[in-house]
């Protein structure tokens, strides 16, 4: 399915699973900034919206509730994304409501969560500098999915280079990280192509770099 049909289905099934405040704040609090987020950083990145959670409850340190725009969640692994708007509540924001976001920051970091924030702006008109973040930050975690492959360690730790650069990938960048010769380095990036792993990103009868396959996108 494309996007309009994925994003639909990815709110109803969390829509189910839910009733009271937490519902109300999927239907409210889920607005145009989110779906953009979707739309046009996360969607390209991977194609799915496996272990990604829209408007998260947890627990606040003064003992109250408080939602995430989006919590990934997976073994090990809690990332908070926010998409922040630039708007007249924010421009009259307080200074102790100011104090407050600082101090829930603060602690979703102590709890153990890596925070990510995009601006409204970064996500509307910069997506794709948005994506090498959200690769970036969820590549540094990765391992659980490729090593359920049957692929060598050093197609895994090519693999692993792309997403964490969130880029394309040079057959220099290749060598020089997993210390082996271009004869080598060439074999690896053409048997990583072959398996969809990678395409060529520029050069056509020599190939100056590659980028991450949709096999991957889809493991991730």
């Amino acid at each position: 399915m494309g996007f309009e049909a994925e994003y639909q289905s990815f709110l109803n099934v969390h829509a189910q699973k839910r009733n009271g405040e937490r519902l109300r704040r999927l239907q409210e609090g889920h607005s145009q900034a989110e779906m953009l987020f979707l739309k046009q950083v996360w969607w390209p990145s991977f194609y799915h919206f496996q272990y990604l959670h829209p408007e998260f409850e947890i627990n606040d340190f003064k003992d109250g509730k408080r939602y995430l725009d989006f919590a990934y969640i997976r073994p090990a692994i809690r990332i908070c994304f926010e998409i922040d708007g630039y708007g007249p509540h924010l421009k009259n924001i307080s200074r102790w409501q100011f104090s407050d976001s600082l101090e829930r920051q603060n602690q979703l970091v102590m709890d153990g969560w890596t925070v990510i924030r995009f601006s409204y702006d970064q996500v509307k008109e910069k997506p794709r500098r948005c994506q090498q973040v959200v690769q970036q930050v969820i590549g540094r975690w990765l391992g659980d999915g490729l090593e359920q492959t049957t692929l060598t360690y050093a197609e895994k730790e090519v693999l692993r280079l792309a997403i964490r650069k969130g880029k394309s990938i040079s057959p220099i960048e290749v060598g020089k990280y997993l210390n082996l010769t271009d004869k080598t380095v060439k074999r690896l990036l053409s048997q990583l192509v072959e398996k969809k792993m990678l395409i060529p990103a520029s050069g056509v009868k020599r190939i100056r770099s590659y980028r991450l396959g949709e096999q991957v996108k889809h493991s991730i």
